[in-house]
């Protein structure tokens, strides 16, 4: 009969656990700096992992106030993440380009990563989360 408890007991603490782990996220904010102009919104695009890097992301829209804007990625699981961003000031939901597709907008990397003769890579955008976290992203 002990050993049927115990089993119980170790079973029913393999299960907490378990759901322990599933639940755990995090918030990310990000400060955006170096704004000029109280202009259209901030386009903000988070990524999991350098496959998706530039190609696939959940984002999220922010309002600029007095030259200043935050947003927050909610719910986020442990892991390593990336954050692009662009001052889409004309408020036309896209960013516009020059020729060759250089920005016309301003834009930026998490860790002020910059890229040459293009966007910066994966690896030099990327930190970890591992709790809640704020990041400032100084824009170009």
């Amino acid at each position: 009969m002990k050993k049927l408890i115990l089993i119980a007991l170790l079973i029913f603490n393999g299960i907490i656990s378990i759901q322990a782990q599933e639940e755990e996220t995090f918030n990310l904010s990000i400060e955006v700096k170096g704004i000029e102009s109280n202009n259209g919104k901030i386009f903000l695009a988070i990524y999991d992992s350098e496959e998706t890097f530039l190609k696939k992301a959940s984002g999220i829209i922010t309002d600029i106030k007095n030259k200043k804007a935050t947003g927050v990625f909610k719910n986020l699981k442990k892991g390593t993440y990336a954050v692009s961003l662009f001052h889409d000031e004309n408020n036309n939901k896209k960013m516009d380009t020059k020729i060759f597709g250089i920005p016309k907008e301003p834009y930026g990397f998490s860790n002020d990563a910059t890229g040459f003769m293009g966007p910066p890579k994966f690896k030099d955008a990327k930190f970890n989360l591992e709790e809640n976290k704020t990041i400032i992203i100084n824009i170009n």
